[in-house]
């Protein structure tokens, strides 16, 4: 079964191709994803690499952990499922209605 890897750390600049093949080195990759900005289309600076076992997934967290990758170091461990987040208002937080605050006035 395969097992899924949080990684940070990364440095901005890197591609997923250069992702996948750094931990072909523990093992057999199945996908390999970093996590991209949606406003300015950058990287975060994490992804997420899942490797085909359990024991080339361990493997991965042993030589990757805390080892320094293109000038920055890593941290490798298993990734944790997603939290479910309370949804997100709009950010003006005036119900929808516009700037005035929605409603008539009455004088």
């Amino acid at each position: 079964m395969a097992t899924k890897l949080y990684v940070g750390g990364l440095p901005y600049s890197t591609q997923e191709g250069a992702l996948k093949e750094l931990f072909a080195q523990a093992g057999n990759v199945v996908s390999a994803v970093i996590i991209m900005d949606k406003m300015s289309g950058r990287s975060k600076g994490f992804g997420f690499v899942e490797m085909a076992t359990n024991d080339e997934a361990q493997k991965a967290i042993s030589m990757f952990n805390d080892q320094e990758f293109e000038g920055r170091k890593l941290t490798v461990n298993e990734a944790r499922p997603m939290e479910a987040r309370p949804p997100r208002s709009g950010g003006n937080d005036r119900g929808g209605y516009g700037s005035n605050g929605g409603g008539r006035r009455e004088y």
